[in-house]
């Protein structure tokens, strides 16, 4: 095994060789060459997409959808005063079946009943067909 330096002893001193016609490659550059690369682009993120989980819409009671209804009648005859709500809704997914119940709380500005959306005082918006729950905040 040493004799390697025997073998070699006419060029192992020699300096290392530098293109004249080509820019030194960095150590970064160099390192790139060897980097792992995505041959399927997306596999990753579509992966991930298959992974997440989403939630399915609970279908409400009878008794449960009077409830929402008779709280949607107290803040209709107290809108003026910008009543605070806390309002949970199902909120679908963009981009598969079901999706996540979100809650959101804010000053309701109106309740447009032919839309069937209701309106904060920071112009956010909820469907009435999607609300859950609501809870009527006391000042």
């Amino acid at each position: 095994m040493n004799d390697s330096r025997a073998e070699y002893g006419d060029i192992i001193d020699l300096p290392h060789h530098q293109s004249d016609k080509r820019a030194h490659m960095s150590l970064h550059d160099r390192a790139a060459q060897f980097a792992p690369f995505a041959a399927l682009r997306g596999y990753d993120d579509e992966i991930t997409e298959t992974a997440r989980t989403t939630e399915a819409r609970i279908e409400l009671s009878a008794e449960k959808t009077e409830e929402l209804n008779e709280k949607l009648k107290l803040i209709v005859s107290d809108i003026n005063q910008n009543p605070e709500v806390s309002i949970t809704y199902f909120k679908p997914d963009n981009k598969k079946s079901g999706g996540a119940y979100v809650a959101e709380t804010g000053f309701v500005r109106r309740i447009d009943e032919i839309e069937k959306i209701i309106i904060f005082t920071d112009d956010r918006k909820i469907n009435i067909n999607d609300i859950y729950e609501i809870k009527i905040n006391k000042s």
